[in-house]
């Protein structure tokens, strides 16, 4: 059986492969899987409902809110509001299920549902497997008062945003900033939460139609909010994508900050507050040598995990960090929030833009990114990556050249017949060189 679940729910073209009725078995099969936990016993079982802005959002609800009340579960919608914060109002409220309509930075054509268990947390492997199993079979359905009642939720953006402002120490008057908010879920809560708590805030992108949402805009589309940054004179500017779990930067100058700079200014600035668990930070193997370096330098540890949050957040709840994230921006700080929250991760910069008095140009020079090449070799035995003997010696040929002035990291897709080859040196010209040189023993030796 191929798995409908992803690394992060399920996801597809909507009303082609995630289809009303798939998000409606989806949902009374989560809610009979949950019900057989014992997670709904003594109690009246309830749901929390969000959504982004794509317009299929609002038939998937609908499919949602059917299947769920149909298995006897109250439902509060939410409307529409960043996956962070259906995931804090699923705890805050204490309901039994979260459930978030988005398929964060891909395209709008795109949706996805993700299931979030009570707390806030992402469900379990084991369990998204049994609701699969589940899907489909015949059952006992409640009828008269024991159906769901389905309830609109009016003050989902005002109480997720003041949980964000309370998660800010210090004002931040005197602060201009620019929000990116991607046409998404954040076109109304980021803007709230950055003015109230205390910035001056110039929203772009913040006027979604249903069809606009990551068009040329947000965390994977950075030049319109560079551009706006330097036109309105700006001390930093936030790009947000579709469901806002991820935030990328831009410094006054219109300079893009990644992910890697971004967890590099949280780390000190947590670890100067005593809050950096182990002094700690959770990153991936793709994490640039040159953030690596620099918590080196300054005596915090960096512990790597494979490509995805979900690895991410796995290993921070093992030993109990408080600060992880990815390259991309996803940027989990465990002590406010569950998942990775783009409004929470720009508030935190601001905060240590005004503890500091220095600009984010500055704070991001802490570490110096070195020149990273990524190819993707098409067509090949991805499962013979780690095996081929004449591979592991080019690889090791190259390795010895760089030294400690580089690296190398070969990764086989998830989902496609290609491997990543990825290269980090002192120039772009030497990265591209061992990447390209590389790449074509890649394509020679393991060629289907």
């Amino acid at each position: 059986m191929t798995r409908l679940f992803g690394t992060d729910g399920v996801r597809g073209l909507a009303n082609a492969a995630l289809t009303a009725e798939l998000a409606l078995d989806l949902s009374v099969a989560a809610a009979h899987v949950l019900a057989d936990r014992g997670d709904f016993a003594g109690h009246r079982p309830v749901a929390v409902v969000g959504r982004d802005t794509r317009i299929s959002g609002q038939f998937l609800e609908a499919a949602v809110v059917a299947g769920l009340a149909s298995a006897g579960v109250d439902v509060l919608l939410l409307g529409v509001l960043p996956t962070p914060g259906v995931a804090y109002l699923t705890g805050s409220l204490g309901a039994d299920l979260g459930v978030m309509l988005s398929a964060s930075h891909n395209p709008m054509p795109d949706n996805g549902l993700k299931f979030l268990a009570r707390g806030g947390h992402k469900l379990d492997d084991t369990i998204e497997v049994a609701i699969e199993r589940r899907m489909r079979e015949e059952w006992q359905r409640p009828t008269g008062g024991h159906v769901g009642r389905v309830s609109p939720y009016a003050d989902a953006v005002k109480d997720y945003a003041a949980h964000l402002v309370a998660s800010t120490t210090l004002p931040l008057a005197g602060l201009k900033v620019v929000l990116d908010c991607a046409a998404g879920a954040a076109f109304e809560a980021g803007p709230k939460a950055l003015r109230d708590a205390g910035a001056e805030v110039i929203a772009i992108h913040a006027e979604p139609d249903g069809l606009n949402i990551n068009d040329n805009c947000g965390s994977t589309h950075l030049e319109s909010l560079q551009k706006a940054v330097v036109e309105h004179v700006a001390d930093a500017g936030f790009g947000l994508d579709g469901d806002s779990d991820r935030c990328l930067a831009v410094d006054h100058e219109g300079n893009v900050v990644d992910g890697d700079q971004i967890l590099a200014v949280l780390a000190l600035a947590l670890r100067d507050q005593g809050l950096l668990v182990k002094d700690t930070v959770v990153a991936t193997v793709m994490s640039n040598l040159g953030f690596v370096r620099a918590m080196k330098a300054a005596g915090v540890g960096v512990r790597q995990t494979k490509v995805g949050d979900r690895y991410v957040l796995e290993a921070m709840k093992i030993s109990g960090y408080s600060l992880g994230g990815e390259q991309s921006g996803h940027v989990i700080l465990s002590d406010y929030a569950t998942t990775g929250d783009g409004i929470l991760t720009a508030l935190k910069v601001l905060e240590r833009m005004a503890a500091t008095g220095r600009s984010l140009q500055e704070l991001a020079g802490v570490m110096t990114r070195l020149p990273q090449v990524l190819v993707n070799v098409k067509d090949v035995d991805k499962a013979r990556t780690d095996e081929d003997a004449v591979l592991a010696a080019a690889v090791a040929e190259e390795e010895a050249t760089l030294g400690e002035t580089g690296r190398i990291l070969l990764r086989p897709s998830g989902t496609e017949s290609l491997v990543r080859v990825m290269v980090e040196a002192p120039t772009s010209e030497i990265a591209n060189d061992v990447a390209n040189r590389l790449a074509a023993v890649v394509k020679a030796q393991l060629a289907l």
